[in-house]
């Protein structure tokens, strides 16, 4: 079930929060709780996504595309995803999530997540993310048109950019694995 306890609580701490610049970080403070956990008593993988999930939908507030996004009667959605997972967060352990937008294509936004427990990184994702209306997608240029954001665009992070790179050689639709059954 969505932590919609969490978000209602998230929506409340950060309601006056200064707004962000387009490449701003939002930064959230969590718990792992008992109903986070998986059967080896550490956050469950699945739920550190939807913890990320919470700090995105601040940091859409907190940069102003919330609103823009009821307005137009757009709509948010995930295209892709790499996450590292690479220390355990145990029952009862607080923690940050870092959240921020480190460029955009002509077609996507990538946002880099990182779960931080003191000064050590647990988790890192970047994801792949669009805007889309009834007729698909919708280009970065026509949501800052309508932000009335003039900036420029950054150049990606070469680490992110690799990940692009090695997500347009990846099949699409994947191959489907034989059926082991008849072997």
């Amino acid at each position: 079930m969505y932590p919609l306890v969490r978000l209602v609580k998230d929506m409340v701490l950060h309601f006056k929060d200064p707004a962000l610049p387009i490449l701003g970080t939002h930064v959230s403070t969590h718990r792992c709780w008992p109903q986070d956990l998986d059967i080896y008593m550490e956050m469950n993988n699945g739920r550190i996504l939807t913890i990320l999930d919470l700090g995105r939908t601040i940091l859409a507030r907190r940069v102003g595309l919330l609103n823009v996004i009821s307005k137009n009667r757009w709509a948010l959605t995930m295209a892709g995803a790499s996450v590292r997972y690479r220390k355990r967060i145990k029952p009862f352990v607080k923690f940050k999530v870092h959240s921020r937008c480190v460029g955009w294509d002509d077609k996507f936004f990538y946002l880099d997540q990182s779960i931080w427990i003191g000064d050590e990184c647990a988790v890192q994702a970047l994801y792949r993310s669009a805007l889309t209306d009834k007729h698909g997608i919708v280009r970065p240029g026509r949501l800052f048109r309508a932000m009335g954001y003039e900036g420029t665009r950054p150049d990606l992070p070469p680490w992110a950019q690799n990940w692009i790179d090695a997500e347009a050689t990846r099949p699409w639709p994947p191959q489907q694995a034989a059926d082991l059954s008849t072997v």
